[in-house]
């Protein structure tokens, strides 16, 4: 039988048991309220009459006329309230008795009318208890059948309470474990109903399902394994380190170069966690913490072959946060190629000081007028000399200070030092060319400053070249500041010009290698900005700008207080 069968079948009885329970009980309420009526109406009004008739008896000596009005209304009216089968006889015979007692008027006459009457009183008395005990008897039989309805009801809901949802959930419920095993890839679980219940095309269509996903698993399976297959020959096949991990950090592929670098076999990796494998790992530990940004951008250097190796790392995320993909790039043949490079930066340099300065020392000769006079023009081309002079020295003095921080032999003497004794350095470093292009430079030092611990040689030497370039990138009679701020951890020393300023396209390649603002007539190296910058990290300092198109430029220094 369906479910919604039983429902209806449930619910008609129960309401058809309710129904003719609620007319019972109606009719049954009716019945008493009647029979409550006609006892009200009929025997409690007779007793009414018959007693004010037996108060006219008792009184028609004291008052005879108020007595036999009293008499004949009740009389009258207990003609007309006539209930019982003998009523009406003890009536008459009251009636005839009462006008043999107006005729004479003696005592016995009385005490037949009081006994007629009390007759009377006896009669509906005996009627009335009759009909209570009819009603009790009714009310009794009504209240056992209300009774026997009332279980009845109540064990019909208990029997919808148990049966109804036990027939409701119990399929649901294996329809639901049945999904939670198909959602664990158990594709073998079948469901039966019976034939007749409305969930058995459910379980024809889920069992359907689940023999579909099985041969689909079977098949893609297959497909898997053979991608899987495809992905590992690809992967292996690549020369750079490739590690693949889920979101849960597990190594789900490895390729032989990566495991090769590691130094622990791909085996031993696949499956694990990543976390727990870098306990006994630095090369994994420090992969793994550059996930979440925790290592610098540097080239990762790597100890393997009995060479040093140079990677950079690289962080791939899977679609859906589903996981990551670390790759590193073999950069040690560029490594040893700039390496190359800087030596042979740092042996030109060398090599070019000793003709410059033999050229500058030369110079001084050309216009010694123990030699012999010089005209304008070879005065000229003298000075031409001597300034392409400096402009070399200064580039190959540059060069060298560039091959010290790529070679990493770049060394630090710091000393106490006052900010103010580096800007005076500046300032008189810069003194002869501030005077050619008649520069004013003021000084903006608070009262009260901290000290510096810094290599003083080389910051003076960032201030000076920042300095340099302000002046030579101001128009004449133009104002130049420089200054120090005092701030909660750092100082700050800042050179402001008020010359055209740089568009902010370039506020971050300004610091590169080589790299000079398009435009720019003055002549230079692009090395100087990129060495104060290294000088300053080099200290745990930082150079920035903040400028305008129109509004000059400002270069500001922070170092740590002392």
């Amino acid at each position: 039988m369906k479910i919604r069968t039983k429902i209806t079948l449930s619910i008609g009885l129960l309401l058809t048991i309710i129904t003719l329970f609620g007319y019972y009980a109606a009719q049954t309420t009716e019945h008493i309220k009647l029979n409550t009526e006609n006892i009200l109406a009929d025997n409690y009004n007779s007793i009414k009459y018959a007693q004010k008739m037996l108060w006219a008896v008792h009184h028609f000596e004291e008052d005879q006329a108020l007595a036999a009005t009293t008499f004949d209304e009740n009389l009258s009216l207990q003609k007309r309230n006539i209930s019982e089968n003998s009523e009406k006889t003890h009536t008459q015979q009251l009636e005839r008795q009462y006008k043999t007692y107006k005729i004479e008027r003696s005592k016995e006459n009385l005490i037949s009318l009081s006994e007629s009457i009390n007759t009377i009183i006896l009669l509906n008395g005996n009627a009335i208890e009759q009909k209570s005990k009819s009603a009790t008897d009714i009310a009794q039989e009504a209240l056992v059948l209300m009774i026997f309805f009332a279980l009845l009801c109540v064990i019909i809901a208990i029997f919808m309470l148990v049966r109804i949802p036990q027939a409701l959930t119990t399929p649901i419920q294996k329809l639901t474990e049945g999904i939670i095993e198909i959602s664990n890839h158990h594709y073998d679980k079948k469901l039966s109903f019976d034939e007749k219940s409305e969930f058995s095309k459910v379980a024809y269509s889920f069992n359907n399902m689940a023999q579909e996903l099985a041969q689909f698993q079977q098949s893609n399976m297959a497909r898997i394994i053979s991608t899987k297959q495809y992905l590992e020959i690809v992967i292996n096949s690549i020369d750079e380190p490739i590690i693949g991990l889920d979101n849960q950090n597990r190594i789900l592929f490895i390729n032989h170069i990566a495991s090769s670098i590691l130094n622990i076999s791909s085996e031993k990796m696949l499956g694990k966690s990543a976390l727990d494998l870098a306990l006994t790992n630095d090369l994994l530990r420090k992969l793994v913490q550059g996930i979440n940004n925790e290592v610098s951008d540097a080239p990762l250097k790597i100890y393997a072959d009995d060479k040093e190796s140079y990677f950079d790392v690289h962080y791939l995320s899977l679609p859906e946060n589903s996981g990551i993909v670390i790759m590193l790039n073999n950069i040690t043949r560029f490594k040893e190629l700039d390496k190359a490079k800087t030596n042979f930066i740092s042996i030109i340099s060398h090599e070019l000081k000793a003709p410059i300065s033999a050229i500058m020392t030369s110079l001084p000769l050309l216009n010694d007028s123990r030699i012999g006079p010089i005209n304008e023009k070879q005065s000229a081309l003298a000075q031409s000399i001597s300034e392409h002079c400096d402009c070399l020295l200064s580039i190959s003095s540059e060069l060298l200070k560039m091959t010290q921080v790529e070679a990493g032999v770049l060394q630090l003497r710091p000393k106490i030092t006052k900010p103010i004794e580096l800007i005076n350095y500046a300032i008189g470093a810069t003194r002869v060319l501030a005077d050619r292009f008649n520069c004013h430079i003021e000084i903006e030092y608070p009262e009260t400053i901290d000290k510096l611990f810094v290599d003083s040689e080389k910051i003076a030497w960032v201030i000076t070249n920042l300095l340099s370039n302000a002046i030579h990138y101001s128009s004449d009679n133009s104002r130049i500041i420089i200054g120090v701020k005092q701030l909660e951890h750092n100082i700050d020393i800042y050179i402001k010009d008020f010359g055209k300023g740089i568009d902010p396209r370039y506020h971050k390649t300004i610091f590169d290698r080589y790299f000079r603002v398009p435009g720019t007539k003055v002549q230079g190296s692009g090395l100087g900005l990129a060495i104060s910058k290294d000088f300053l990290e080099a200290h745990g300092g930082s150079i920035r700008i903040e400028s305008e198109i129109g509004k000059g430029s400002c270069f500001i220094i922070s170092l740590a207080k002392a």
